[in-house]
């Protein structure tokens, strides 16, 4: 046996127990990594309130604080208003369902000639099977629920105690990651963090305008057609619509339009209408505008990101895939060499100057191959007039457009 195989199989053993032994760490603080990955995020999003509050002489830590307190009581009072109006729903459905029930079953003896009473069907579904397995069920599964719920609070808490650090302490950690690199990277580190604390502010900004925009819209009119709990659902709306993504324009307008069709099915029609209309009105008018400068990025590209995000991280994924993709973009146009398009592929592109580019490289072929004399002077006042060899027709106009630039040249 060769000295060096033992040492070699030793070594070999090892790099295997070690990539083991990272595999299984990795697998085992996955959740972790993602709730510091999101605690990042909400702290590159609101480091410009921070920084604004710190500039004008407050602590990072009590400005830190105060945008915190902010956000806790706008989601408290959503929550608040949500409930109470789920709560008040809830209840009116109990107290009315049995002449929703009653109604039901007058149609069912009408139409299908039977006779059916409201006593023998309440107790053939309260003798039902399958409803004294779900009871079971849900009565086995209330321990696993309450894990769930404190499982989510914790992270919650991790999140929350994590982008209260990233921050207060922006300025630190940013010169605690620049103090393990050569002066060389320094630079690029901060311009990246830059730009990703300017792009997704800058996402979640323009995401609460338009939020605050689309809320006033849709309770306006659900104030006017009378439908209950209008702020709750303007609220619900405003929001689900612009932070969920992909579908969170009709997850929002499902449950107003539930709503306004309890009250009149009209009602519903026209708010289905209004949501709509407010969609196209937002995507092409308002979107563009608010977003123009601050996540400056193609829509099949966002569209693209947020199903990548998805995939990969589910809907942590799919709430920072946008901003994400924005700084990556910006980060990479700020070192990417751009060049000046040639003419061809303007040409080409463009569909509209097509003609006009055309009948110019001919222009330029007939001056290069014939090129003009003193006539020439004359030949540039008219489309395609003067003493100039003019025949009319495009011809004329192309002689007559070169007779132009040249006594411009």
């Amino acid at each position: 046996m060769p000295r060096w195989l033992p040492r070699a199989m030793v070594l070999a053993l090892a790099l295997v127990a070690c990539f083991q032994l990272a595999s299984w760490a990795f697998h085992q603080l996955i959740s972790l990594l993602l709730n510091v990955l999101i605690a990042f995020f909400l702290a590159l999003a609101v480091e410009p309130a921070v920084d604004w509050m710190a500039a004008r002489g407050m602590r990072r830590g009590a400005a830190t604080g105060l945008v915190f307190l902010g956000i806790l009581i706008g989601t408290a009072g959503f929550f608040a208003l949500l409930g109470s109006m789920l709560a008040g729903q809830i209840a009116t459905m109990v107290q009315e369902f049995p002449q929703y029930l009653d109604s039901v079953i007058s149609w069912i003896n009408s139409t299908f000639h039977s006779h059916l009473s409201r006593v023998e069907v309440q107790n053939n579904l309260l003798k039902s099977d399958w409803l004294q397995k779900y009871v079971q069920d849900s009565a086995n599964n209330v321990l696993a629920v309450s894990a769930t719920v404190l499982g989510s609070l914790f992270n919650l808490l991790t999140v929350a105690l994590f982008s209260f650090y990233f921050a207060a302490d922006g300025p630190r950690l940013r010169r605690a990651l620049c103090s393990v690199l050569p002066p060389s990277r320094q630079a690029e580190v901060l311009r990246a963090w830059e730009i990703a604390v300017a792009k997704t502010g800058g996402y979640l900004y323009s995401r609460g305008l338009m939020a605050l925009i689309s809320g006033i819209a849709h309770y306006v009119l659900l104030e006017i057609l009378g439908v209950p709990y209008a702020p709750a659902l303007g609220m619900w709306v405003g929001l689900v619509s612009q932070f969920i993504p992909t579908i969170g324009t009709y997850l929002a307008g499902a449950l107003p339009i539930l709503l306004a069709f309890t009250v009149n099915p009209w009602y519903a029609l026209w708010v289905f209408g209004f949501v709509v209309v407010y969609q196209q009105f937002e995507n092409y008018l308002l979107q563009p505008r608010i977003t123009a400068k601050t996540v400056d990025i193609h829509p099949a590209v966002a569209f693209g990101s947020v199903i990548a995000g998805t995939a990969l991280m589910g809907a942590v994924g799919a709430l920072i895939a946008i901003p994400a993709t924005a700084t990556l973009q910006a980060f990479l146009g700020a070192y990417v060499k751009r060049y000046e398009v040639t003419d061809e592929v303007r040409v080409r592109g463009g569909g509209r100057r097509r003609r006009a580019s055309s009948a110019l490289r001919r222009l330029r072929r007939s001056l290069h191959d014939d090129p003009p004399a003193a006539p020439l002077e004359g030949r540039g006042d008219g489309g395609g007039g003067g003493d100039g060899p003019s025949h009319g027709g495009t011809d004329g106009d192309e002689r007559g457009t070169g007779g132009t630039d040249s006594k411009g040249g």
